[in-house]
């Protein structure tokens, strides 16, 4: 970069290093963020107040995600669900357009919501792909815009902003539907997903047990029976295995 895009950078990190120092962010996660935030300006090689918006929104923004989250109190009002992969981001806006607000991902890989009883809001949700290392770049790029992050699984970070960005005074709502009696959410995908595997899994494994029982014993009957037991048993592993795959989906990693 140029001698006065350095400048204009450096009075930029050190305007926003002041503000953070002000909203109580420790220093050791100031210094990580500003990193964060210069070696993405160092690649673009853009203006730090076009790439990022001004230093003081921004920091007020990495103030508020940067925060640890503390477990919050049981809540009665608290809606509890999960979606597969497949349609979780349709869902979480769905249910965002209802006046649902996502407050984490807890240890089960449930989405934990809440909806404000006197002024419930809209909200949107999106999902990033967030790798190890890019967490904090990933915040610094979508905070301009509005979006905080609301929850983590696995290698997914949800986000979430109000509609009233948007939509001023149209995002409230007046009459917000019942909370869902559901808490689970499948998708048409998910199910023809594993109707596909097994599907596939016979058409490999049963070729293959045929020639094998032709081999141990010409009997048709021996064959039939050995086919029978090893298909069901076949079957049943792939079965177990999407059963384990929904526990492990509403189980998420602990953070």
């Amino acid at each position: 970069m140029s001698g006065h895009v350095n400048e204009t950078a450096g009075g930029y990190f050190d305007e926003l290093a002041v503000v953070l120092v002000e909203a109580g962010m420790p220093a050791d996660r100031i210094g990580a963020t500003l990193d964060d935030l210069a070696g993405y300006l160092a690649e673009s090689g853009g203006d730090p107040e076009e790439e990022f918006g001004p230093a003081a929104e921004l920091a007020r923004e990495l103030a508020v995600t940067s925060a640890p989250a503390a477990e919050p109190a049981a809540d009665a009002r608290a809606w509890h669900w999960t979606a597969d992969l497949f349609h979780d981001v349709k869902m979480l806006n769905e249910y965002g357009a209802q006046g649902w607000e996502v407050d984490r991902v807890d240890a089960k890989g449930l989405f934990v919501s809440s909806r404000d009883p006197e002024h419930p809001q809209q909200w949107e949700y999106r999902r990033e792909l967030v790798t190890p290392g890019r967490r904090r770049s990933v915040l610094g790029l979508l905070a301009p815009d509005g979006w905080e992050p609301c929850g983590t699984w696995v290698c997914f970070e949800y986000f979430k902003r109000p509609r009233a960005a948007s939509l001023g005074p149209a995002a409230e709502l007046t009459a917000p539907p019942l909370t869902p009696r559901r808490n689970v959410f499948l998708s048409p995908k998910f199910y023809a997903f594993v109707s596909a595997v097994l599907l596939l899994t016979a058409a490999v494994l049963v070729p293959l047990l045929r020639t094998a029982g032709a081999e141990i014993d010409g009997s048709d009957d021996s064959l039939d029976t050995i086919l029978g037991l090893l298909t069901g048993a076949a079957v049943g592993a792939l079965a177990m295995t999407a059963v384990l795959w929904l526990a492990v989906r509403r189980r998420g990693r602990r953070r």
